[in-house]
């Protein structure tokens, strides 16, 4: 599995959705089950999947899946 596999795994996981669902457009708060309890839960997702401890402001930032792999990318995963 690549990574961003992974990462639209770890998506799909905390939030509860399929994964096809999870593409760039998909924003914080455009869909019922990313709120901020499933966003929590994507955060620490995310960091178990790629062994990652993101910082406070990266996790305020995470508004898409598209904002999230330009993240991801900063702590050195390779998309």
């Amino acid at each position: 599995m690549d990574n961003i596999e992974k990462l639209r795994n770890s998506f799909a996981e905390a939030l509860g959705i399929d994964k096809e669902k999870v593409e760039d457009s998909l924003e914080y708060n455009s869909i019922p089950e990313w709120d901020s309890v499933a966003h929590m839960k994507m955060v620490a997702a995310v960091e178990s999947a790629f062994d990652v401890m993101l910082d406070t402001e990266d996790i305020i930032d995470m508004s898409s899946f598209e904002k999230v792999k330009k993240i991801v990318m900063k702590y050195g995963v390779v998309l």
